[in-house]
């Protein structure tokens, strides 16, 4: 089991700039695709971006496409959400997962660990 904990959300005004970071505790990240999710009060959970364990495939929801990039330091056991340009339409709480499958799916059920999640508001 890894454990995951999210962190770097906040107030910001539009326009602005954050980056979320995930540290993974536990089993090695090593070989485990990564995920970041978003759910607004009200809304569904919803897909924002993914990374496989090399780097090598990331994805992205074209709602956060040329925005946010994610990124990640295995020997750092750490996820990165570099997020800027950020809208009011942004604001949810963040939430980090990975599978170990290598799979950077976009789907939330392939993901297999959750953190508990960081907010993210941002006024207009």
């Amino acid at each position: 089991q890894v454990q995951l904990v999210e962190s770097g959300g906040g107030l910001v005004q539009a326009g602005g700039s954050l980056r979320l970071s995930c540290a993974a505790s536990g089993r090695t990240f090593s070989w485990y695709a990564a995920g970041w999710f978003r759910q607004a009060p009200g809304k569904e959970r919803e897909f924002v971006a993914s990374i496989s364990w090399s780097g090598g495939t990331v994805n992205y929801a074209d709602s956060a496409k040329g925005r946010f990039t994610i990124s990640r330091d295995n020997a750092k056991n750490t996820v990165y959400l570099q997020m800027n340009s950020l809208k009011p339409e942004d604001t949810a709480v963040y939430y980090c997962a990975v599978n170990n499958r290598d799979d950077p799916s976009r789907r939330y059920s392939v993901y297999n660990s959750w953190g508990q999640g960081t907010q993210v508001t941002v006024s207009s």
